[in-house]
């Protein structure tokens, strides 16, 4: 881990002084000069015209692939969509075959993986190679009365803001940002029959939900999957303009509590003072979670947890982000979290606990009164470096013993998860990214944290050896998880174009190395 991520803790690329910024550019430069010919080529001209021209010639065949793979209601986390999966498996298999690669559908124990591999002539010579990973299973679409038109079913639409946008559940997460990838080694293989690195593509059907057929594939297949690097297209950009390379990710854990109270459901009326209601205890318990400050009350919750530098926080101010505006994106105003912390801080190095679900009782329409005999709710946690999710699942139990009253138990399940992890930005083939992304949209790329989180990457590093490479073309405004998630054409176009770039200069980095 280099200085950039020291601690765990991002410092972004637009917060350096402008000699940094100069001598950054410099080495990168230097490290992207390649000889083809006799002739010295710099990132910009790596790759070649012809493949870039095939991308844009092929622009409405590449959207009615992403058109149809959108029409695929692959919701991993509802049995009742289980062959909706198996069929955007084999439909993910059947387009890569038809690219050139050789891809099969992996069967698990719960979605299966798709595995795909294209390899070129060594001619004695070791070959960069690369892994690719997305997903192409999807959120469930609901509230489904929230949807401008059918979420499986994509619309074109005009925004004010983006311009054209394609409208649908995945659009964004994650299978536009898988398409951009596809699409960039169809434009490679149509114009010059061959890709400049070598590459096997992993696409997972359970990310959605959280993974669990992923740990025993990798322990089973792991060692056919190793490369170089990994490639991960599940992030954002800094904004429309702006690519980011993402260089931090929070860790994950998540837990599903169940109180169970009475031994049936309960008429309210006769039982209604003396019965504990397990829905009030699980409000009681929620509500105490946070104190007046925003602060985690779970015992030894913060315990490893380095709070940022001075350098940090600075960086961090230099990016003039506008967590007013971030809010106000989703209809809010103020920021909920620990209120000693700026909103990219709550993001970026802040450990937080949601709720994502409360079942309990009757929800059926009009009334029936019940003290129902038990109540749940789901968890999740997002870590920073320095914790570890078993660790904080522990915490959580002590913290709900510690607070049920008789008469009440507590069963759990669900649960799991993974740490954070961060990345040397100035390792090659990050600075090699960097720059093709440079030659695309004009403007170096922002070193961002995230603050959600992808499990596989630290399978990646803990299971593979390997680090990853996390570049998205998403926006802020995607809405992925919600009703209406869009991706903008521009996005799915220059995405293409960037991964065109950054393959190119992935395999001319290796020669130069």
């Amino acid at each position: 881990m280099d200085a950039n991520v020291a601690g765990g803790f991002l410092l972004a690329d637009r917060a350096k002084t402008a000699e940094e910024n100069k001598t950054a550019r410099s080495k990168t430069s230097e490290f992207m000069t390649v000889q083809d010919n006799g002739v010295t080529r710099r990132g910009a001209d790596l790759a070649p015209d012809s493949v870039l021209d095939t991308l844009e010639k092929d622009r409405a065949a590449a959207l009615a692939r992403l058109t149809a793979f959108l029409a695929i209601p692959s919701i991993s986390t509802d049995p009742a969509y289980h062959d909706a999966c198996l069929e955007a498996a084999g439909w993910c298999a059947e387009t890569l075959r038809g690219i050139g690669f050789e891809a099969g559908v992996e069967p698990t124990d719960g979605k299966p993986m798709v595995v795909a591999r294209l390899r070129g002539e060594t001619n004695g010579q070791p070959r960069p190679h690369v892994l690719f990973y997305g997903h192409y299973d999807v959120q469930p679409p609901d509230p489904l009365d929230a949807w401008n038109a059918p979420p499986f079913d994509a619309q074109i639409v005009d925004d004010p803001t983006h311009g054209k946008i394609i409208v649908a559940r995945g659009a964004s997460d994650d299978k536009g940002q898988v398409m951009t990838f596809v699409e960039a080694c169809r434009a490679w293989m149509a114009a010059t029959g061959a890709l400049p690195v070598d590459v096997t593509i992993l696409l997972e059907g359970e990310e959605e939900s959280g993974s669990p057929s992923l740990e025993p594939f990798l322990q089973a297949h792991g060692e056919s999957l190793k490369a170089d690097i990994a490639l991960v297209c599940d992030t954002g950009q800094w904004d429309a303009e702006t690519p980011a390379i993402t260089a931090f990710l929070r860790g994950l854990a998540f837990s599903e509590v169940t109180l169970h109270g009475p031994s049936r459901d309960l008429h309210s009326g006769i039982y209604g003072g003396p019965a504990q209601n397990p829905i009030r205890v699980l409000a009681e318990l929620i509500a105490g979670l946070h104190d007046e400050n925003g602060r985690i009350t779970i015992p030894d919750f913060y315990d490893g947890v380095s709070d940022p530098s001075p350098e940090q926080r600075d960086a961090w101010r230099a990016l003039n982000f506008d967590g007013k505006a971030f809010l106000g994106e989703v209809g809010l105003s103020v920021p909920a979290g620990e209120t000693d912390r700026s909103v990219v801080e709550q993001l970026w190095s802040r450990p937080t606990i949601e709720v994502n679900g409360i079942v309990g009782g009757y929800t059926g329409p009009g009334t029936k009164t019940v003290i129902p005999a038990e109540a749940s709710a789901k968890f999740s946690f997002r870590l920073v470096p320095g914790q570890e999710p078993s660790k904080v699942i522990e915490g959580l139990h002590q913290y709900i013993a510690s607070r049920l009253p008789a008469d009440v138990d507590v069963t759990y399940k669900g649960e799991g998860g993974s740490p954070a992890v961060g990345f040397d930005t100035g390792a090659p083939a990050f600075r090699a990214t960097a720059q093709a992304l440079e030659a695309e949209w004009g403007k170096a790329p922002v070193i961002v944290g995230c603050g959600a989180s992808i499990p596989i990457v630290e399978a990646f590093r803990t299971r593979l050896g390997m680090d990853a490479l996390l570049v998205g073309f998403a926006l802020e405004d995607d809405a992925i998880h919600s009703p209406n998630e869009k991706y903008n054409l521009s996005s799915f176009e220059k995405g293409a174009r960037s991964w065109v770039r950054i393959l190119a200069a992935l395999g001319a980095a290796d020669a130069a190395a």
